[in-house]
């Protein structure tokens, strides 16, 4: 069992690394949050039943992992007023960029349980079903929530377009 399922566990890296991301905002964190998790999943694989959705047990940990650290996070302060970050940042040079900063800024507007829910099935491509058993609600809920989010975020990129004087025709969902 140990071989496959470090193989198995090795090919999920990219999408709980993307998944992370999604979460984190922040290249350092999500690198942090996927280490936390496989390390995690490793000291843990025991508890894993062969046959079960081992994609499904990987991002349930990460998810919960990512929550326990936001939870430890709240009592710390870090850089609040984002000072230090805009130091770090350069202006964008080409078109993808800026589309993507705006569907950025987009995501984030949502509620944490709709940006959830949308990036779990639109961007890390699982199943409603998969997505409801990480987030522990109802496959409806699951697809209320995305396509609240889908509807949220098209309003909040063809405002953005409007407010910068062209379209928002560069990010399509």
């Amino acid at each position: 069992m140990t071989d496959s399922w470090r193989d198995a566990v090795v090919a999920m890296i990219p999408a709980l690394r993307a998944f992370a991301w999604s979460l984190s905002h922040n290249g350092a964190d999500a690198d942090d949050l996927v280490q936390d998790t496989l390390i995690k999943a490793w000291s843990n694989r025991d508890r894993f039943e062969p046959g079960t959705n081992l994609r499904a047990w990987l991002f349930t940990i990460l998810r919960n992992t990512y929550y326990s650290q936001l939870t430890r996070r709240r009592r710390e302060v870090r850089d609040e007023d984002g000072d230090y970050a805009k130091l770090l940042r350069s202006p964008p040079t080409q078109d993808w960029s800026l589309a993507m900063q705006d569907l950025q800024a987009a995501l984030a507007q949502l509620p944490l349980e709709h940006r959830e829910a949308l990036i779990l099935v639109g961007a890390a491509g699982l199943s409603y079903e998969e997505t409801a058993e990480i987030c522990g609600c109802a496959v409806g809920t699951i697809k209320s929530r995305v396509n609240r989010a889908r509807i949220k975020l098209q309003r909040l990129l063809e405002d953005e377009g409007e407010s910068s004087g062209g379209t928002s025709d560069a990010v399509r969902i």
